[in-house]
């Protein structure tokens, strides 16, 4: 009788063990990230920042600016509902408060963070490396005195539980658009909040983004080329009009040619004078003499 009872209690272990790692079915495109709210958890303000934790959870749990937000598995995950479905967030892409949450508020913190102090953020620079550090640089530096207000909590999702919890992604945006009017000021939650009303549609990851960096650093090489094409297509259209201005400057200097040979043609009348005055030596030449004394009289 007693290994009959202990082999119903080994056969009945696996079952529960099963039935508690249920999870509600949502037919929305999402991550399955282990965490199963069966209803609407407390929310409860950290002091000094636009943020919720909470603290009945069995996992890191927030909401901040109108999104839930969960650190699993050295992830972070947002969702607008409080059960999922949910989408993952790079390191690059987490909003500076949802970083800047107390390690205190931690409800199940990883092993990394021993040693670090309960009241301060943390230490996502040396978690993730300079990389990291250099690109979401000031992350950790902010006015305390002019913190944002908090997003009101989302209560109207309290009364679906359960069964009555949306299935689909038209459901919840149809119930949230209906109940809650708030909206986000962080540009990933306004990006996850489209993503929402557009369930087809997912986030760009880091290996989606790099080609998009390459493309714009492409056209950012490529605009000189394209500068230097245009201004050749510019000169080539104002050549005629180059042209065209050169003329007028061009008349002066083909009179100026015009007017050597004249000149050139009057010392040419002039050498035969003065070789006729050589062949007749001794003899003054009356047609120069004619011609000074016209000179002489013009001068006068």
């Amino acid at each position: 009788m007693r290994y009959l009872i202990i082999a119903l209690l080994i056969l009945l272990c696996p079952a529960i063990s099963v039935r508690g790692q249920i999870s509600v079915d949502v037919e929305v495109p999402g991550v399955n990230i282990g965490i199963n709210m069966q209803s609407y958890p407390e929310l409860v303000p950290v002091p000094g920042y636009p943020v919720y934790y909470a603290p009945r959870a069995n996992s890191n749990y927030f909401f901040y600016d109108g999104l839930y937000w969960v650190y699993q598995q050295d992830n972070w995950y947002s969702s607008n509902w409080y059960n999922g479905p949910w989408q993952s967030v790079g390191p690059m892409d987490v909003p500076p408060f949802v970083l800047r949450i107390p390690v205190g508020y931690y409800r199940e913190p990883p092993a990394y963070f021993r040693g670090w102090s309960a009241n301060a953020p943390p230490h996502w620079s040396d978690h993730w490396g300079r990389n990291w550090e250099a690109r979401r640089s000031g992350w950790d530096q902010w006015d305390r005195r002019a913190v944002p207000r908090a997003a009101p909590p989302p209560d109207y999702q309290r009364q679906y539980s359960g069964d009555r919890y949306p299935r689909t992604g038209e459901q919840q945006y149809a119930i949230r658009s209906a109940n809650y009017g708030y909206q986000p000021r962080d540009a990933v939650t306004r990006q996850d909040y489209q993503q929402q009303d557009n369930p087809g549609s997912s986030r760009a990851g880091p290996q989606q983004q790099a080609p998009m960096q390459r493309s714009s650093t492409q056209e950012l090489h490529s605009q000189p080329n394209q500068q230097q094409l245009q201004q050749r297509q510019q000169q080539q259209q104002r050549q005629p009009e180059h042209v065209v201005q050169q003329t007028p400057p061009s008349q002066p200097m083909h009179q100026a040619q015009s007017m050597q040979p004249s000149s050139q043609m009057q010392r040419a009348q002039t050498v035969p004078q003065e070789s006729g005055r050589e062949n007749k030596a001794g003899e003054p030449d009356k047609r120069g003499e004619n011609q000074d004394g016209g000179h002489i009289q013009n001068r006068q």
